[in-house]
């Protein structure tokens, strides 16, 4: 047995372990959740695996590799482990037990030391030395003083056998005195959840948290990558497709006629290379609205289809993956069959399927509760956008997307569809929409989606006739109005202003006037304001800041720019940060002079009359509001100097070059702009915008709505 160096024994208690008793225990579904929830609460959490599977030289670790690049950890993949397999073995077969314990305990204190919590996976059951790996694993977390969290799989056990092999796993822990903070039933049957739970809380002490997650048939389909790996294929065509589940395999051996008739959704066609009709035939069915998707075609006996064949092929417009191999039929079909898929890096379908399922099925908050041992102070991007995600989660709401024509608002949509956050209606017509999920191979179903042709809606008379009887005293005739609302600004913006929608984000195609014009015109302000302004959130290394105005208001007075900057402290504190006011200029306190410095100057006393509940400092510079030390040579007795998070802007020219600034040359992300002041939230995005800005600022306006 490996022996406890008490001398080495951490006390701290800022980790957390998942261990399990078994192989496929599906503990990647848990580390995935446990890391993204973790990430909520912590600015920096390290991962660490004590014993990998080996893997070559050249290669790293699976489970390392995913978590790392999914969550972009700071962290080198070598140091994120102690031993491979076969290291592990040698030194325990040569007594060199004490070593083994001291090696994992100096890596996992690196990495400790470098972050603010923990998150450590045991080991696989996989291969040599299963016999022994759940009295490792007792060994290592007692060793390293970190409670665990016991994953169980309930595939192919009775609830008797189940419980059974979990009591002792528990058993096992407990036992060495180590604390059991909860166990995770994973992979059973979804009717029999309250049936696990209730049974195994009953054989548990009341204060082990439990939940049940059910078997997610998606989460265990072998991939296209995984398979050409398993059977060492060749690519011929659809690389960009290597992630495409595969649900079952049909051996195509049979006249196509009868073929088809046997094809299931994303099934894998087995076929020899010189089967034409099967090739084509599996081809035109993956397309046709009659026949169900194919996952891919892998052709045998290293035979390739004809040069007309491939030259057919090449032209068509959508195709799946097509691999081939040396080996016979019968042999590749057996070893198709026994491929276990894995989660990996690049399968981000797979990886959001299990992020979601944990959400779905763990009590996240409770979880949270029992394994956060102390608070932090303040907020950093990581906290801020997994509780945005949360928040937006909470009160689900509908957001209309108007520029159905943009390929990268498309994009945005079918990752805010797979996550499940929001409703959408997207402006535009279904058959172009159509033709662009299929060209940028998406997975937007569009069963989820609302699709509005403007022109073509039943709300399209309504809609006209209301902006009429809105506009019409500055004007504007019944056929203006209609041919206003064959606009998609005008018309996203009267769904919000009806309720048919609860926000709208629009400007990737547009200018910032023409998303916000009919907003100003029928939505109009809250009734305490004048102004509306925007502010970005921008997520620092280590903080969150609110930056305002940088998109609207070119030259604001006094009056306007103490008004932005409230409108910005109340966004501020609606979206968790505590606000601390900076009201910028070139010179701080009462050196400067000048007409700038002097609106500035009056913006601040404008705050302190209106808003005495408000923590604010103006004039300021930059250095002295975000600088400490800075901040306190240059005033000392400031309660916002050094500490500042919201900050405003003199004016368009500063604020605009200056958030760009920050964010190209520290890499900062910027969420934004959120436009303030509006009755309903309508947000305009740049046009240079990513894909990941569209998704962030639906989520911001979502979160808007929600506090209507």
């Amino acid at each position: 047995m490996i022996k406890v160096s008490l001398q080495k024994k951490i006390m701290m208690n800022k980790a957390i372990y998942i261990a399990t008793s078994e192989a496929n225990s599906g503990k990647s579904i848990v580390a995935l959740g446990l890391m993204r929830m973790l990430l909520g609460k912590f600015a920096k959490v390290g991962y660490f695996r004590p014993i990998i599977d080996d893997v070559a030289k050249v290669k790293k670790d699976n489970h390392i590799n995913t978590i790392i690049s999914h969550f972009e950890l700071d962290i080198n993949p070598n140091d994120a482990y102690a031993f491979t397999r076969t290291q592990f073995i040698n030194k325990r077969n040569k007594g060199l037990d004490g070593e083994i314990i001291d090696t994992i305990i100096e890596k996992y204190k690196a990495l400790e030391e470098k972050n603010d919590f923990m998150l450590v996976e045991g080991t696989d059951f996989s291969g040599e030395g299963v016999a022994i790996e759940l009295d490792v694993n007792v060994l290592i977390a007692k060793n390293l003083g970190i409670p665990v969290i016991i994953v169980s799989s309930g595939v192919g056990k009775t609830l008797d056998e189940f419980i059974g092999g979990l009591c002792l796993a528990y058993d096992s822990f407990e036992d060495k005195e180590v604390e059991v903070l909860a166990v995770i039933a994973n992979k059973v049957q979804e009717m029999n959840i309250e049936l696990v739970k209730t049974g195994v809380e009953k054989n548990l002490p009341k204060d082990v948290f439990v939940n049940v997650i059910p078997l997610i048939p998606s989460l265990n389909n072998p991939t296209i990558k995984e398979i050409a790996k398993a059977i060492d294929a060749k690519v011929l065509f659809g690389k960009e497709y290597f992630n495409n589940q595969v649900t079952s395999f049909k051996v195509g051996a049979m006249q196509l006629r009868n073929y088809l008739t046997y094809l299931e959704e994303n099934c894998l066609i087995i076929t020899p290379g010189d089967r034409a009709d099967i090739i084509l035939g599996a081809l035109q069915a993956n397309i046709s609205t009659n026949y169900p998707t194919i996952a891919g075609i892998v052709l045998t006996g290293g035979i390739l289809p004809e040069e007309p064949i491939i030259k057919l092929i090449e032209g068509l417009s959508q195709i799946v993956p097509i691999i081939t191999v040396n080996e016979g039929t019968f042999d590749v079909a057996n070893k198709i069959g026994a491929v276990r898929s894995h989660m990996y890096a690049g399968n981000k379908q797979k990886i959001m399927t299990s992020l979601n399922t944990f959400d779905k099925y763990v009590e996240v908050d409770k979880l949270n509760e029992k394994l956060i041992t102390f608070t932090n102070n303040g907020i950093t991007p990581r906290m801020f956008q997994y509780n945005l995600l949360k928040r937006a989660k909470t009160q689900r709401k509908h957001i209309v997307l108007p520029e159905g024509n943009d390929d990268r608002i498309i994009t945005a949509a079918s990752k805010l569809i797979e996550m499940d956050i929001v409703d959408l209606t997207i402006l535009g017509e279904v058959a172009n929409i159509e033709s662009k999920i299929q060209r940028l191979g998406l997975k937007l179903d569009l069963n989820k989606v609302t699709i509005i042709n403007p022109i073509e809606s039943e709300y399209f008379e309504d809609f006209s006739n209301t902006l009429f009887e809105l506009r019409k005293n500055k004007g504007v005739t019944i056929d203006m109005a209609e041919d206003l609302m064959g606009d998609v600004s005008y018309f996203g913006t009267m769904m919000v202003h009806k309720g048919l929608a609860d926000g709208m984000v629009s400007g990737a195609a547009h200018t910032t006037q023409h998303t916000i014009k009919p907003a100003l015109q029928f939505i109009k302000t809250k009734p305490d304001v004048s102004v509306v302004s925007s502010i970005f959130f921008m997520c620092l290394e280590d903080r969150v800041s609110v930056f305002g105005d940088c998109a609207i208001n070119p030259n604001p007075t006094a009056e306007q720019l103490a008004e932005i900057a409230i409108s910005s402290a109340d966004s501020s504190k609606n979206f968790g940060i505590d606000p601390k006011i900076a009201m910028l200029s070139y010179s701080s306190g009462a050196s400067g002079k000048g007409a700038e410095v002097d609106k500035v100057r009056e913006a601040t006393e404008i705050i302190k009359r209106l808003r005495p509940d408000l923590k604010v400092e103006g004039p300021i510079q930059y250095d002295a509001a975000v600088d400490e030390t800075v901040g306190k040579s240059k005033m000392p007795d400031s309660e916002v100097a050094g500490q500042a998070n919201v900050l405003i802007f003199p004016d368009l020219n500063t604020g605009n070059n200056t958030y760009k600034a920050v964010q190209r040359e520290t890499g900062a992300i910027a969420i934004g702009p959120m436009l303030q002041g509006l009755n309903k939230p309508v947000n305009d995005l740049s046009r240079g915008c990513t894909v990941d800005d569209i998704f962030n600022t639906v989520i911001l306006t979502a979160i808007q709505a929600q506090g209507l």
